[in-house]
């Protein structure tokens, strides 16, 4: 795809004329907006200054929509996305009618159960409403979902990862939380989701804690940039999660060594002489996440595609529809040069923005030995426009966005920026 914009002084100029562009847009009813990605201002080459300004237009914009059409589900505390739906509660800490600066925590707390009747996971999901007043967030919110399934899978279910991105947004504009202080963590089935919604969803969590659940076929390499705790009773022998737990740990140890740059950030605790149940020990989680801030756009990304398919991972995305398991990028950025080792991925995404590099100098991107792309990016404000609408987290707004389509031919590439 290519794009319109133009260099140098005159993009001074063609940036104010596409902030009235979209200030009349902006200034329409939502239902008489023409698609942004079809207007001409939306595709011409801005400032720094102007992108930032254009940011902060359509984020105003954005969380507008979010208090007119989610402020119901937030008081029937219901998300719906289609034929599914997610029930929760909430629990705040912390002066209730203060926002600390910066924005709250979030932490969300998945129950147990799953493969069992209505009532036994409805007393699950109680008993983990229950066990945020034993845990004890020093500030924040805790909140505790209703799982959208009965299923044995019950959070790795493929429509849990929509619901909890919804959930999210809604929180972010509606009660103030902090995108990078968004905790991850949960018990048995819980711990189960846990180990797999957080290496698919790394780039959402800003730490996350397992308790006395089971990987299954899990991999934690996309666990680079996310603090992750593992906690198992010593005696929690039932599918060997115990064992597991353990092996996990050593694991992320290898992987820890094998970054040596300070991913795969980790605790592991096997404590001895418990069961199922840890009394309470498992607390210690909290105020190790509380530590924790997410860094989204982390210099170093690993993202390999396992069960459910994501369009993007940080300041990377591919296209859904040729999305794989197993289709893995290694990314790499310095400066000005970002370096990629792909496998079985044809097309990948790079998303840029002033946090990351100057955007008003050239950029180089490698994929393994062979240089795709060289030269200068437009800031757009359809790109912004885009990615807040895809993700809706003001931390993953990109003003820029250059796409790789690899030949078959080792090496072969077609860079494209949008």
């Amino acid at each position: 795809m290519g794009w319109v914009g133009v260099e140098g002084a005159d993009r001074v100029g063609g940036t104010a004329g596409a902030l009235v562009g979209l200030r009349e847009w902006l200034g329409k009813e939502r239902g008489a907006r023409p698609d942004i990605g079809t207007m001409e201002f939306a595709r011409v080459g801005l400032t720094k200054e102007g992108a930032e300004e254009a940011k902060r237009l359509l984020w105003n914009d954005y969380a507008g929509m979010i208090r007119e059409t989610r402020k119901a589900e937030m008081e029937e505390k219901t998300i719906r996305i289609g034929d599914h739906e997610m029930k929760f509660e909430i629990l705040r800490f912390g002066e209730k009618a203060v926002i600390p600066e910066g924005g709250r925590s979030l932490f969300i707390s998945m129950h147990g159960g799953g493969g069992a009747p209505v009532e036994i996971n409805d007393g699950q999901w109680r008993n983990q409403i229950q066990l945020g007043q034993a845990y004890r967030p020093s500030e924040g919110l805790y909140v505790a979902p209703r799982a959208p399934s009965n299923s044995w899978k019950l959070w790795h279910e493929a429509e849990v990862d929509g619901l909890f991105d919804r959930l999210i947004a809604d929180l972010i504009v509606l009660e103030g939380v902090n995108p990078n202080r968004v905790y991850l963590m949960g018990y048995s089935a819980g711990g189960d989701g846990v180990y797999q919604l957080g290496p698919r969803m790394a780039d959402r969590w800003a730490a996350a804690a397992m308790m006395a659940g089971h990987p299954n076929s899990a991999s934690p390499v996309n666990l680079r940039n996310l603090p992750f705790v593992i906690q198992v009773g010593g005696n929690d022998g039932a599918y060997r999660r115990n064992k597991v737990g353990a092996e996990w740990g050593k694991k992320l140890d290898a992987l820890e060594v094998e970054d040596g740059k300070g991913g795969y950030r980790h605790l592991t605790k096997i404590h001895e002489g418990k069961g199922h149940w840890m009394d309470l020990e498992d607390r210690l989680a909290i105020p190790w996440m509380e530590k924790c801030r997410r860094d989204p756009r982390p210099e170093r990304i690993v993202w390999r595609q396992d069960g459910v398919m994501h369009s993007s991972f940080y300041w990377l995305a591919v296209p859904l529809a040729g999305a794989r398991v197993g289709q893995e990028i290694r990314a790499e950025r310095s400066g000005q040069n970002l370096v990629m080792t792909v496998s079985e991925v044809k097309e990948f995404s790079v998303r840029l923005s002033d946090a990351m590099l100057d955007m008003d100098r050239p950029v180089n991107i490698r994929v393994g030995d062979k240089v795709v792309f060289e030269g200068r990016v437009l800031r757009t404000m359809g790109t912004l426009a885009r990615t807040l609408s895809e993700r809706g987290d003001p931390e993953y707004i990109f003003s820029a966005e250059i796409e790789i389509s690899l030949g078959e031919k080792a090496g072969e590439a077609a860079p494209s920026p949008r």
